[in-house]
């Protein structure tokens, strides 16, 4: 039903949903009610409401729900509505049934979230309740409702996560959680679903789920364990001595030194941990899991100035927060300290590679300063890491910051070099499994290069340099916005103090000071950066107009892609080179990839006057050796299209266009392309690629390295562009461009060439 009808509901088309449970039995040899459930197509009053229409409970409704709903349901769901269109996250209240039970009201905006009306009902069923009814309405201004009535199950006996199987009744168990709790009240339980639905809301699903089905870890844990699952994916430092030991023996100053290095950790990693491998010891060790969260939360939940004695600890749980931990109890042991959980972890593991796993939790633990883990409303889970844990051996540069996020539909990073800090956030999409396994491992060396080079960069502003990633999920490629919307939320979390009851608690802030973060736009985020200034005005942020650039006019901006302030700094160089070298810019030849519908690409065409020749972009390959038209292509960079909307008529004899799912193509000289993909990924070390000049305005890091570069030469060992001017961050790794410009190709790399957005941005 969630995968069917409820994610992809919207305005244009959405799904109710009504569901009752039988009051009866099956049968009387069988103890199980039966449960039905009636979808259905909605029909609006009004589709397309605009103004004050869109608060409209009459206007925006289903009419089949008007026509059964109460005075008090339409009051109730209206109030609902419109703190849903003021907030981000989910809207959670709820009231007492006459019946004795309870009704639990949960509103979101439609596609932020997947998978959670299933997963709200494992979550009530942890807690030993059931539904008599459930329904699910949807509003065309957008907003999703969902209704639960629920009321405790007849054998309740205590309250949920107190089995026979949890850590806390055996002998080696963590002494923070009890296994004796007494009997729950429906208000509790209530209660603690209120907390935790808005756990599931950020998270959903996680390899954790049956865990957490089965009572075996709570939905806290389970949430938890996926964060930790997710850290260890990318930190877990698994190079060993032996990397530490050659990275001393070669010369730090070489090149070509450093880049062998950087290729042998990409190996390591790779083979070493795969992302299953690291699940299934989480898995295996779920026991230790428990034990590690509470280690967790007794940092993140308790404030850290509670006090040393367990009793004070003890004593505000029981006044305050006594259904705080999934609904279980302090004992009155100390938990765990740090030092006991390494005994524990080499004890229980059975293998170096599963402790070195559970070891990554611990040091997960110690290095979170801040979490909004805890907080009631939230659209995803914000960490502000100390970065002490990275390895000195693989990140030489200690960052000032490090943030790590993590939502249903991405996971997160924004690194930066100082204090005060300048750089964009970008969006990395993967076209298949494969690709996003690769950014997957690359991502925080990806973030970590991109920052260190912002760093440098930003030399001639005041602010250092930072940067942003958001690495979407394979199933998530088409809502960048959600994910982009998600991200800025948690981060803020964590940057704004205060309290608001029901909405914002107060943190522990084990940082100590507060942080401002400057957001600009990168790749995939130019056109929301208006969005991320007002959010923060709307969350009372007093930074808001500085927190993020390349607004627009009406807030004050400068615009980065109306203006083409990135790609201006970039072409002066293609400019300089020109006028340096008394070339006629309309006879150079060019190479370019990111094509028109980028903001570099888009804006290099439409002021650039040379010849190009061939255009790479995410839709494929466009090439003619007498020119692409201009014409032509100022329309791609005007419409913002990719070069798959290119008038093949316009192409010359010689000129063709593969696109990324093209397979076997003749091409105009005979060669056969047996895959467009293939094609595209390497057509800039494509011998037809020669050009003068060479200015990528997009493609992913590292794409000429120490392995490739010699495909740039030719047999004579003449070097196939005369001139590089780098537009993309990181596009070639610092060997090869020391080949190159050995080889005699003036090249300009990217710390120079492209700073005119940073620069316009710390203006702004």
């Amino acid at each position: 039903i969630d995968a069917e009808y409820l994610d992809i509901s919207v305005p244009e088309k959405a799904y109710r949903v009504e569901s009752y449970r039988s009051r009866g039995k099956v049968s009387k040899s069988l103890d199980a009610s039966l449960r039905t459930y009636f979808v259905n197509t909605c029909d609006f009053v009004n589709p397309a409401p605009e103004g004050d229409a869109a608060a409209d409970i009459a206007q925006v409704s289903d009419r089949t729900f008007l026509a059964k709903a109460t005075p008090h349901v339409l009051d109730l769901y209206s109030g609902v509505i419109a703190k849903v269109l003021a907030r981000t996250g989910p809207v959670i209240v709820s009231d007492e049934l006459p019946s004795g039970g309870y009704r639990l009201v949960i509103g979101y905006r439609q596609r932020s979230t997947q998978g959670f009306y299933a997963a709200m009902s494992d979550l009530y069923h942890y807690y030993s309740m059931y539904s008599s009814r459930k329904y699910v309405e949807q509003f065309s201004n957008g907003v999703t409702i969902i209704s639960l009535y629920l009321d405790l199950a007849k054998h309740a006996k205590k309250l949920a996560g107190s089995g026979s199987g949890s850590s806390a009744t055996s002998s080696n168990a963590s002494p923070v959680l009890s296994a004796t709790a007494p009997q729950a009240t429906i208000e509790e339980c209530v209660a603690q679903i209120k907390k935790e639905a808005s756990l599931l809301f950020c998270i959903p699903n996680t390899p954790f789920q049956t865990l957490f089905k089965t009572g075996e870890l709570s939905v806290q844990e389970a949430v938890y364990a996926f964060a930790g699952w997710i850290f260890a994916q990318h930190f877990l430092n698994r190079l060993g001595s032996e990397y530490a030991t050659l990275a001393e023996i070669l010369d730090p100053t070489d090149a070509t030194d450093i880049e062998v290095l950087a290729k042998l950790k990409k190996r390591l990693r790779q083979e070493t941990f795969t992302r299953e491998l690291v699940l299934d010891i989480l898995l295996r060790h779920h026991e230790l899991v428990k034990d590690l969260y509470a280690h967790f939360a007794h940092v993140h939940y308790v404030s850290s100035d509670a006090g040393s004695a367990v009793t004070k600890v003890a004593d505000r749980l029981k006044a305050d927060l006594h259904v705080s931990l999934s609904m279980t109890r302090l004992q009155d042991q100390k938990p765990l300290t740090s030092e006991e959980l390494q005994l524990k972890i080499a004890r229980v593991t059975t293998n170096a590679h599963d402790a070195m796993v559970m070891r990554a939790l611990l040091d997960f633990n110690e290095h979170v300063l801040k979490t909004n883990f805890y907080q009631p409303t939230k659209v995803a889970l914000s960490f502000r890491m100390d970065p002490g844990f990275l390895p000195a051996v693989e990140y030489p540069t200690k960052p000032y910051g490090l943030f790590l996020v993590i939502g249903n539909e991405f996971r997160g990073f924004h690194v930066r070099f100082q204090d005060v800090a300048r750089g964009g956030i970008r969006i990395v999409r993967s076209r298949n499994a494969e690709a996003f396994s690769i950014n997957q491992r690359t991502l925080f060396d990806e973030n970590y290069s991109l920052a260190s080079t912002q760093h440098r960069k930003n030399k001639d502003i005041p602010e250092g340099g930072s940067k942003g990633t958001i690495l979407l999920n394979l199933n998530a490629q088409d809502r960048p916005f959600v994910a982009f919307e998600k991200y800025v939320d948690a981060i803020l979390d964590l940057l704004l103090t205060g309290e608001t009851p029901g909405i914002k608690n107060r943190l522990v802030d084990r940082l100590g000071r507060n942080e401002i973060l400057f957001f600009g736009p990168d790749e995939g985020t130019a056109g929301y950066m208006d969005w991320a200034s007002q959010h923060a005005r709307k969350r009372g942020a007093p930074f808001w107009k500085a927190f993020t650039t390349g607004k627009s006019q009406t807030l004050g901006g400068i615009p980065h892609d109306t203006y083409g302030m990135t790609t201006r700094s970039v072409h002066q160089y293609v400019l300089g080179i020109i006028r340096q070298l008394g070339l006629d810019e309309s006879a150079c030849t060019k190479l370019q990839t990111g094509g028109p519908d980028g903001d570099l690409g888009s804006n290099e065409i439409k002021i650039s006057h040379d010849r190009t020749t061939a255009i790479v972009d995410g839709s494929g390959v466009l090439y003619d050796p007498q020119g692409i038209d201009r014409t032509e292509l100022e329309r791609l960079a005007g419409e913002r299209l990719m070069i798959q909307h290119f008038d093949s008529a316009k192409l010359g004899p010689q000129g063709f266009r593969v696109l990324v799912d093209d397979f076997q193509v003749t091409l105009p000289d005979g060669t056969q392309v047996q895959d467009g993909l293939s094609f595209r990924n390497g057509f800039h070390v494509n011998p037809l690629a020669a050009a003068d000049f060479f200015v990528p305005c997009g493609g992913r890091p590292e794409s000429i390295d120490i392995n490739n570069v010699g495909q740039l030469f030719e047999a004579d060992g003449s070097t196939r562009f005369k001139y590089v001017v780098e537009g993309a961050n990181l596009f070639f790794t610092q060997d090869a461009r020391l080949r190159l410009e050995k080889a005699g190709v003036h090249l300009f790399k990217d710390a120079s060439a492209n700073k005119g957005g940073v620069t316009s941005s710390s203006l702004e």
